[in-house]
């Protein structure tokens, strides 16, 4: 049995019972960082006085993931075994979906506690509404970030990134220079003690931030463009062209056939 264990993504208290009695009953633990989940038992177990005592830690993370199941046998999973990522949901912008795909493609039975998402919790607290799409994190630098960063800034419905916060004041940069008045919610250490909530428009949120402490984990909700500045932004993307008429049909009336047509 296989069961995918959400972790608290900065307080202790969001740990669900489930996932108490989940850990607590594991065979073996399969860890992004075998540091990380050490560490939490030992919280846990002296918050909650409760003990762990797998028999296996073993480490699973995302350089090590396909040798890893490429080296065992489905008997593995005859035992108990609990996977967790360093801290939130499996799967969402963590390691985990090697795992479903493994259990799904060799018929091992397989649970997913749901739990806490710093993606989920952020567009929750930024008060808007609808569809959004979560893009995790940008490439780092480059021809590569320039051109993902337009592709989210002309998506038809909100954008939910992940941001480092030695990278935070670059990315409000690159959106200020696109769009400066494009309206951003920011969210600064999720559950923890210096949880922050920013909200405004990209040129007025690079100010306000750029002297202030910026330390800790953010999460950045875009808000979706103007329609005439979508179609713009969409033409302008160097993308194959099937797929820029699909991205063109969702923010206008036409249909992908009449945009491909024009497109070519």
């Amino acid at each position: 049995m296989l069961r995918l264990v959400p972790t608290p993504i900065g307080n202790l208290e969001d740990i669900t019972f489930r996932a108490l009695k989940a850990l607590k009953e594991a065979d073996i633990l399969l860890a992004e960082d075998t540091r990380v989940i050490k560490r939490l038992l030992h919280l846990l177990s002296q918050k909650y006085g409760t003990e762990f005592n797998p028999k296996k830690i073993l480490s699973f993370h995302e350089h090590n993931q396909h040798r890893f199941l490429e080296n065992i046998e489905p008997s593995f999973f005859d035992s108990s075994v609990v996977y967790v990522s360093d801290a939130g949901m499996p799967g969402i912008s963590d390691p985990g979906s090697e795992l479903v795909r493994y259990a799904q493609t060799h018929g091992i039975p397989y649970e997913v506690l749901p739990g806490p998402s710093a993606a989920i919790a952020a567009f929750v607290a930024s008060g808007y509404e609808g569809e959004f799409t979560f893009f995790a994190f940008l490439p780092h630098k480059g021809e590569q970030r320039a051109v993902k960063l337009k592709e989210v800034l002309s998506h038809p419905y909100h954008s939910i990134l992940y941001e480092a916060p030695h990278r935070l004041l670059k990315l409000l940069k690159e959106i200020r220079d696109i769009d400066e008045n494009r309206e951003l919610f920011l969210a600064k250490e999720l559950t923890k003690k210096y949880e922050r909530f920013y909200k405004g428009g990209a040129g007025e949120l690079y100010e306000r931030l750029k002297d202030e402490n910026i330390k800790g984990e953010w999460v950045v909700v875009i808000t979706p463009a103007k329609k005439e500045a979508d179609i713009e932004a969409i033409l302008k993307l160097d993308i194959p062209k099937k797929e820029k008429a699909k991205m063109l049909a969702k923010v206008t009336d036409k249909s992908i056939k009449e945009w491909y047509k024009s497109l070519i």
